[in-house]
């Protein structure tokens, strides 16, 4: 098993607060890996750290068994959770635009093709819905032919249908080949498109494996009692509310 990503003992400390706590984990080639929990858990910290937005106050950031650097930043695509994109252009310029910046960029035809975006190449950007945005937004983070993928709460405020559409962009990218982190509060979300998980709260890591893997060891094979006499089986969010003791924050 080749290790694309790994991360050390990541620390985050501000003035009054501790905001990533000792998180690490380990990314295989080719997999998609989840950091999960509501807002405020510190996954967005932790992958700022790791993208190198943010310097972390101690541990360490490796890329394929070297420290993340040059070759790193020339191989990750980042879809930025609050990116701004520059008005009264078109989306075929914005992808011109950002695909300029690199030496040996991604043939542009095909990323267009791979975020179904050819039917929206000449509309303004101010023009685009939320799931359309997404996916231009994850289009640029592609114009670089990335070997790894961050993408930071990509379906917030997204309809549930666009969610899904956006979903099957994200499984046609790792069928390509690329290794995928993913910030996320939706627990189905993660269920659908991750190998391996890490939940946070409050900056820490609380739980960490494949998500069928971990409601197996804390449920086995026990099913939930609903209202009006229905049952079902545990879910991520399920796990979640037992782990930490609290609803889920959103």
């Amino acid at each position: 098993m080749t290790v694309a990503l790994e991360a050390r003992n990541l620390v985050k400390e501000y003035p009054d607060v501790l905001a990533v706590d000792g998180v690490s984990f380990a990314v295989p080639e080719g997999t998609c890996f989840g950091l999960l929990g509501p807002n405020g858990a510190g996954k967005t910290t932790t992958v700022e750290i790791i993208e190198g937005v943010a310097q972390p106050t101690s541990g360490n950031v490796y890329y394929y068994g070297e420290p993340a650097g040059a070759r790193f930043r020339q191989e990750a695509g980042i879809q930025f959770q609050n990116t701004a994109l520059q008005d009264y252009i078109t989306v075929r310029e914005t992808l011109q635009m950002f695909r300029a910046l690199y030496d040996e960029p991604a043939d542009l035809d095909h990323v267009i093709e791979q975020c179904s975006l050819g039917d929206l190449l000449d509309r303004d950007n101010r023009k685009l819905s939320g799931g359309q945005r997404q996916r231009l937004l994850l289009a640029v983070a592609l114009v670089n032919k990335p070997r790894l993928v961050f993408l930071d709460e990509p379906t917030t405020g997204l309809d549930p249908q666009a969610r899904r559409n956006f979903w099957a962009l994200v499984q046609g990218i790792r069928e390509e080949g690329a290794t995928i982190v993913l910030t996320t509060h939706y627990m189905d979300e993660a269920h659908v498109l991750c190998d391996d998980i890490a939940i946070m709260d409050e900056g820490r890591i609380i739980a960490q494996g494949a998500p069928g893997d971990l409601l197996f060891e804390q449920y086995g094979d026990t099913l939930i009692n609903l209202p009006h006499g229905e049952i079902r089986r545990p879910n991520l969010e399920d796990l979640f509310i037992e782990l930490t003791g609290h609803s889920l924050r959103v």
